[in-house]
């Protein structure tokens, strides 16, 4: 598994940023039964960063706490039975890893919706990448029933690594 981390004048978390992103990011991929070995980008930005960002690929000109780009389009979520190993547009072909895309998430958010929900940074930052995680892997919250599911999903991962509020 490979992840790489760039930060963009991202604010200081104070927590192991690098260590819990690999936990979460594994803990997600092993809760769906991902059968490949994988590769993810994470950007750590600010609000004015994810903010250029949401305008130019949603369209919506304000920040927000993650941004997902997936690299797989999914006949469903997590159906890894439908993925060709070798095919150069979704597999590095130098690693053999399954490439699920990039993760953007600015650490303003992280922090100032820690305070707001009242946990901790290291819960809120967690939670951003199991739901980012899920995007990757093909889940959406645009109806009631996958919004109830991506969350019955989060919660398991983090309650799992015993990452609660």
């Amino acid at each position: 598994m490979q992840i790489y981390i760039e930060k963009n004048n991202a604010a200081a978390l104070g927590i192991k940023y690098r260590a819990l992103t690999e936990k979460v990011v594994k803990a997600v991929l092993d809760f769906e039964g991902c059968p490949f070995e994988a590769e993810v980008n994470v950007l750590l930005t600010d609000d004015s960063g994810i903010k250029e960002l949401n305008k130019e690929f949603r369209g919506i000109d304000r920040p927000t706490d993650v941004l997902s780009f997936p690299c797989v389009e999914w006949n469903s979520p997590s159906c890894f039975s439908s993925l060709k190993p070798g095919d150069g547009a979704i597999f590095n072909l130098e690693t053999g890893e399954l490439m699920l895309g990039d993760i953007v998430i600015s650490t303003e958010k992280v922090i100032s919706q820690a305070q707001m929900y009242g946990h901790k940074v290291r819960r809120e930052y967690a939670f951003l990448i199991a739901h980012s995680m899920l995007h990757l892997l093909g889940y959406d919250h645009e109806a009631e029933d996958e919004r109830l599911l991506m969350e019955e999903k989060q919660n398991k991962v983090l309650n799992a690594l015993n990452i609660t509020r």
